[in-house]
């Protein structure tokens, strides 16, 4: 089978995708990734407050990626564990476009529909509000954040937090987040 790169090429330049990865997530690809994110934000030329929202979002996304994918048994020959996730930037005329994929175990998803739900029901306020309770009463979990993440997305992005959970089988589920900036 023959993988045509220009059409793969074309798609992208179409959906104006600006980055894109797919693999398992390091702290070195993290450092890279928001790099290459800050120059090409600095190129388009973007209003600093657009761009320092568009980045700030950037970083809590890739964050989330990074502290809060589960390991997941891939069947690559070697049959090895790996913390397989799927990131995407893209910019139109009016937005850009972030979106997150990674697996988590299913036994969490309820957790986190609850949190996310929550942090949706609330206004500009209340999100001010409970980032502050949150801070104050929280501290850190295990994986070293204090689970203000999901709340510094919507903050900053002004956007409600869309997602989805696809259960993968009895074990795994695949977590897709949403996120909008407006210009």
């Amino acid at each position: 089978m023959k993988f045509d790169i220009y059409s793969f090429y074309k798609k992208m330049e179409h959906n104006d995708i600006m980055l894109s990865f797919k693999g398992d997530i390091t702290s070195e690809l993290l450092s890279s990734m928001l790099q290459i994110m800050e120059t090409k934000l600095e190129n388009l030329d973007e209003q600093p407050k657009v761009r320092k929202k568009v980045y700030n979002v950037l970083v809590e996304c890739l964050q989330n990626l990074y502290h809060h994918r589960d390991e997941i048994r891939i069947a690559t020959g070697n049959d090895e564990n790996k913390k397989q996730a799927i990131f995407m930037i893209s910019k139109n005329a009016v937005e850009y476009n972030i979106m997150t994929g990674n697996f988590v175990k299913s036994e969490k998803v309820a957790g986190l529909k609850a949190r996310i739900d929550k942090i949706n029901g609330m206004d500009k306020d209340e999100l001010k509000q409970h980032y502050q309770d949150v801070l104050s009463l929280e501290g850190f979990s295990e994986k070293g954040g204090g689970g203000l993440g999901f709340i510094d997305i919507a903050r900053k992005s002004g956007q409600k937090l869309n997602y989805e959970f696809l259960q993968i089988d009895e074990e795994f589920s695949f977590f897709s987040l949403y996120i909008k900036i407006s210009q």
